[in-house]
């Protein structure tokens, strides 16, 4: 997908800005754009600092530097969250981010029970790195339960979120170095909520 920016006024000349980092760039504008206005359960950060998190879990702490993972990652609650569907992400980002964030979405309609497994069976299914961003929102809800006003009740609830990353993850460790580092973090966290199953 070819990307070529707006003319400078001050320069009088088109500027490109493909290149290197400019999917993950344009992914986390409009995540910005689509999140404005969107609360954490604190009800004073900004939504966008998690899906922020997300990306910068996924490159910086598991050490994933792929653009298309990076903008999954960006985008990864748009379809749920806003009124992004599948077709604006596909017509902007291409089929691989937009399978990627499909997957991530899970099926409100069903009930509870019925959501949860269908939707860890589709992130089984899925790309490698669909369960390395899963692995990174389970590792950034868990860390942000210190903000979320529900405290000590959901972390039992993040704390099995982590769980189900991990055991959907484990197969990619062998053939997968970010996913070998993100399954040793995410072992290392829960360490420190042992007392919590």
């Amino acid at each position: 997908m070819k990307r070529v920016g707006k003319p400078s006024r001050a320069l009088g000349v088109v500027v490109s800005v493909d290149g290197p980092g400019s999917l993950w760039r344009d992914a986390a504008a409009f995540a910005a754009r689509k999140h404005s206005g969107q609360l954490r359960r604190d009800g004073r950060t900004p939504y966008f600092s998690h899906v922020v998190r997300v990306a910068m879990t996924v490159s910086e702490v598991f050490g994933c530097h792929d653009e298309e993972t990076l903008a999954a990652a960006l985008l990864h609650d748009l379809i749920e969250d806003t009124t992004t569907d599948y077709d604006d992400l596909l017509e902007r980002f291409g089929k691989a981010v937009a399978d990627m964030v499909a997957v991530l979405t899970k099926n409100m309609s069903m009930p509870e029970a019925a959501r949860e497994k269908d939707y860890d069976a589709r992130i089984a299914r899925a790309d490698w790195r669909v369960r390395l961003i899963k692995l990174a929102d389970a590792y950034d809800n868990l860390l942000d339960s210190v903000n979320d006003p529900r405290g000590e009740k959901e972390l039992p609830k993040r704390v099995d979120a982590c769980r189900r990353a991990l055991a959907l993850a484990k197969r990619d460790q062998a053939k997968h170095v970010a996913s070998r580092d993100a399954i040793a973090r995410m072992n290392e966290l829960l360490k420190k909520y042992a007392d919590h199953k």
